[in-house]
């Protein structure tokens, strides 16, 4: 596996964000060799800056999205700081943003995870004992594999993880508790304050204040928050086929799969309450959004509503 860069600290990332501010406009020549020469120092500094790039085309796609986002835009690029620009955007009238832009401007999980996905992208890697871990779209992980410990930390998003086979477990640490497997298939994901478990294949262990606890079989789905575990029903979206590119669904409500599609397009994706209880069933594919929602008026009395192209309401046909 051919080695990662090391990651780049919260410092390294302030002074790539820095640097980011102010090359904006027309920068001198000077401004640019120097920047060319901060960003070869380290591999770190060039991670970092690669990161806050890929996060300041995701903040403008979405930022534009919305009214009222201009002056927001210009102030960042004048030289305010980001988060001064976020509390002129959360004061403007416009309706659920600053929900949306909790979800996706929390950069710093994703710039200083050793593993990382923007929103709508996956990735898969092999780690070093073996074991295969695929993040779905805005996810971040911290690894720790060495000859006595594997330690995947979820710290964002979801993953789904095939543990290969060893005499040292395998455990995933997250804000909501710990789960512990020796060699299993399985889909973790946070959400909503909650770390959700499905047991694709294999046994999985959620653990009690770092001792034994519940173990959860083939085809199970629990939920573990503030230290409690609860058996969900099996979800009426197969899990893990994100790895696939592809949502499964059977029988779901269509606000719920509405707020599935969102998690992969950057701006705003709702569905109205007038039409968020009508089902659908199929087989829907990831990689192109757009296609995917144009598929639900052929199948539903909906339309979609287009502010722009990235703030679009499911709503009840006309």
């Amino acid at each position: 596996m051919t080695p990662r860069p090391a990651q780049p600290d919260d410092q390294v990332v302030r002074q790539a964000i820095a640097w980011m501010l102010r090359l904006r406009g027309q920068p001198d020549t000077g401004a640019l060799q120097a920047c060319e020469h901060w960003r070869n120092q380290h591999a770190s500094h060039e991670l970092a800056w690669q990161r806050v790039q890929q996060l300041d085309q995701e903040l403008g796609v979405g930022l534009r999205a919305l009214p009222q986002s201009r002056q927001v835009l210009e102030d960042a690029r004048a030289g305010l700081r980001r988060r001064q620009a976020l509390k002129l955007l959360s004061g403007a009238a416009v309706g659920g943003a600053a929900l949306w832009l909790s979800r996706d401007l929390t950069p710093w999980e994703r710039l200083t995870a050793d593993l990382a996905t923007a929103t709508g992208e996956r990735h898969g890697q092999r780690l070093a004992d073996g074991s295969r871990l695929l993040l779905n779209t805005d996810s971040a992980v911290d690894l720790r594999m060495t000859a006595g410990q594997r330690q995947v930390h979820l710290r964002r998003g979801e993953i789904l993880l095939e543990a290969a086979p060893q005499a040292e477990p395998l455990h995933l640490r997250s804000a909501q508790g710990w789960l512990r497997t020796r060699a299993a298939r399985f889909v973790a994901r946070l959400d909503a304050g909650a770390l959700r478990l499905c047991v694709l294949g294999g046994e999985v262990e959620v653990l009690h204040g770092g001792t034994g606890g519940r173990t959860v079989g083939t085809g199970r789905t629990v939920e573990v928050r503030a230290g409690e575990v609860r058996e969900l029903p099996p979800p009426a979206m197969e899990p893990g086929a994100w790895a696939d590119g592809l949502i499964v669904t059977r029988d779901v409500r269509l606000g719920d799969f509405v707020a599935e599609v969102a998690r992969y397009r950057p701006g705003r994706l709702a569905c109205s309450e007038a039409v968020a209880d009508l089902r659908l069933s199929g087989v829907y594919r990831l990689d192109d959004t757009e296609r995917l929602l144009a598929l639900l008026p052929q199948t539903l009395p909906v339309q979609l509503r287009y502010r722009t192209r990235w703030w679009v309401t499911v709503e009840a046909r006309a």
